[in-house]
């Protein structure tokens, strides 16, 4: 796990190699073991490395194959590279490292842009071809790695964050008013290829950018589930069906200990962390180290759930820690967190997982979490919703039980000037729910969750407050393969017992009942859902800034009438919209956009 920058030039200059650097020492959390820099003709690639496969130096980055003419940057990990590393050699690629960063230079040499379908992982790839100056980016399935793009006048640069970007200069830093339509509408999340930044873009999850040296590219995606019933499923009952769940399960769980280092689990005592460390425990792991967080309760909300993570715990023996964070660390925490986020996120668990991640890197360097399995097995509570209505009406329905609020809510909190024509959010889920594919209204809901709601918000989450303390965060829930068998598992399975009913029956395979059957629970910070008196008192702050004033993106009334009453003004997700109104204002500031 890493971080990966560079530039490509159009225009006939060198590349700037300072500002390559500069992106570079940006991401130094990312990668605090290294650092390294390659250039030659039009193109520079920087690395900062965190080691976790192959410690030794000679799975530096970037990396070189002399003889193939061909240098890359790799973010990720590519867990089947043993594998791959012994098929390559039956075709006669020779190995000077026991790294997977190698396997991802020599597979692209043996098939070319083909490489990634052999990869079973999480990864961001840029590989210069030095012959033809061509530049290929590459992004994992899932969108589990990020790659963020600034294009101007003749030259390009990438970064695995958009911090590294704006480190580098020339970012045009204006506002996107799609990006922001859509940050307001879902609770922050705006998929690719937009960022608030009109200046910054995202290579979507499962694309193959090829760059050519004129500047011309050509996108390919490589991956996407069809959300249909499958011909070889064809009588498999409910039973056969988590059997089938609960073998790739072990497989994704297992896949992910590949490591020179040792590997936790990030442990709440919910259903999704407690299966990985079951079958953790099950393939025989010893003092397994795992980790909780909790908060100050404040009013009538609990701030953690230790009594489930600690049973847990001791049913398997782990090395367990525990993490109390009292509500007058949270305003102060807040701001390492904003400052890690590549985008602005509002999820309340964000701070929870920066505190979190700084804990568990001071003792170990990779973690197991439980991320993706609500999306991917219809755990939350709008999915029964969905099932109601006909596949017609999807894009509809989905838009009312999901969006936080309506367009015509928007021309009310939005100065005009940053108020996007139409409705793009809306129209934005119309699009993606006419594609071919997903039988059902459900089918439809889950595979946009998946593949564009999960990737711009818990997934992006995780990997930025873990990356900020060179923290490596695996989310066996995303296994291709295992999405690609929940795509095919009748919604009705999924839906059953309140949710994620197939997953709960593998639960009970290897868990207590109490705890597979246990009332869902979330990452509980209620000093940000309540706007306790110290993180109040910083929103109130970023809002009055001058820079606040000067930008103009809120209506005045609207924030006032959000200050006035913090803690009554909800979404339709049932959100703090004081947060998201902030938490907005306060990224923009503590990145130095005015």
């Amino acid at each position: 796990m890493c971080g990966l920058s560079g530039e490509i030039r159009f225009d006939g200059e060198r590349p700037d190699l300072a500002a390559v650097e500069r992106m570079t020492d940006k991401m130094a959390a990312r990668g605090p073991d290294g650092k390294g820099l390659w250039s030659r003709g039009a193109v520079a690639l920087g690395h900062r490395r965190l080691k976790i496969i192959d410690l030794s130096d000679r799975a530096a980055q970037p990396m070189t194959d002399e003889e193939a003419g061909l240098t890359c940057v790799f973010n990720g990990c590519i867990y089947n590279y043993e594998e791959l590393r012994e098929e390559l050699r039956r075709l006669g690629h020779r190995f000077t490292t026991t790294s997977d960063t190698e396997v991802v230079l020599r597979a692209y040499r043996a098939w070319g842009t083909d490489f990634v379908r052999h990869f079973v992982g999480m990864f961001a790839v840029a590989i210069a071809e030095h012959a033809t100056g061509r530049l290929v980016l590459a992004r994992d399935r899932l969108g589990i790695k990020p790659l963020y793009l600034a294009e101007r006048p003749g030259r390009l640069r990438f970064a695995s964050t958009l911090p590294a970007l704006l480190a580098a200069g020339g970012v045009d830093t204006s506002l996107d008013p799609v990006a922001v339509h859509h940050y307001m509408s879902w609770q922050s999340t705006v998929p690719a290829p937009h960022t608030v930044l009109n200046g910054v873009r995202k290579l979507p999850p499962a694309t193959v950018r090829v760059v050519e040296p004129d500047g011309t590219h050509q996108d390919h995606r490589y991956w996407q589930p069809s959300y249909t019933r499958r011909a070889e499923h064809a009588g498999m009952d409910a039973q056969d069906w988590r059997d089938a769940v609960l073998a790739a399960l072990r497989t994704a769980v297992r896949r992910r200990m590949v490591a020179d280092v040792p590997v936790g689990v990030l442990l709440s005592g919910g259903l999704d962390s407690s299966l990985i460390v079951a079958l953790l425990a099950e393939e025989g792991q010893k003092d397994l180290a795992t980790f909780s967080v909790g908060f100050d309760s404040e009013g009538d909300e609990e701030g953690d759930e230790f009594v489930y993570s600690d049973r847990v715990a001791r049913l398997f023996g782990t090395d367990h820690h525990q993490l109390m964070v009292p509500s007058d660390r949270v305003s102060t925490a807040l701001d390492g967190a904003v400052a890690a986020m590549s985008e602005p996120m509002t999820s309340h668990d964000v701070v929870a997982f920066h505190l979190l991640s700084e804990l568990v890197s001071k003792e170990v360097s990779v973690v197991q979490s439980g991320q993706g399995a609500d999306e991917v097995f219809a755990g939350y509570h709008w999915h029964p919703a969905m099932a109601e209505v006909a596949r017609a009406q999807a894009a509809e329905r989905y838009a009312d039980v999901y969006s936080d609020r309506s367009h015509a809510d928007l021309e009310k909190i939005l100065q005009p000037g940053l108020l996007a024509d139409g409705d793009p959010s809306r129209e934005y889920v119309r699009r993606h729910m006419a594609a071919p594919g997903a039988e059902t209204a459900l089918d439809a809901a889950l595979r946009t969750e998946a593949h564009v709601m999960l990737v711009d918000d818990p997934v992006k989450r995780v990997d930025n407050m873990t990356m900020d303390w060179g923290l490596e965060a695996r989310v066996p829930f995303l296994d291709h393969e295992l999405v690609e068998l929940a795509a095919a598992c009748p919604p009705g399975l999924k839906l059953a017992q309140g949710g994620k009913g197939v997953l709960k029956d593998v639960g009970r395979t290897v868990l207590p009942v109490d705890i597979v059957d246990r009332q869902k629970g979330y990452f509980p910070v209620p000093a940000i859902r309540r706007m306790a008196d110290p993180v109040l008192e910083r929103v109130r702050e970023a809002l009055a800034a001058p820079a606040a004033r000067r930008r103009g993106l809120f209506r005045d009334e609207y924030v006032a009438s959000l200050l006035d009453a913090p803690d009554d003004h909800r979404t339709n997700r049932g959100a703090n919209a004081l947060w998201q109104v902030a938490l907005l204002e306060i990224w923009l500031q503590t990145h130095g956009i005015d």
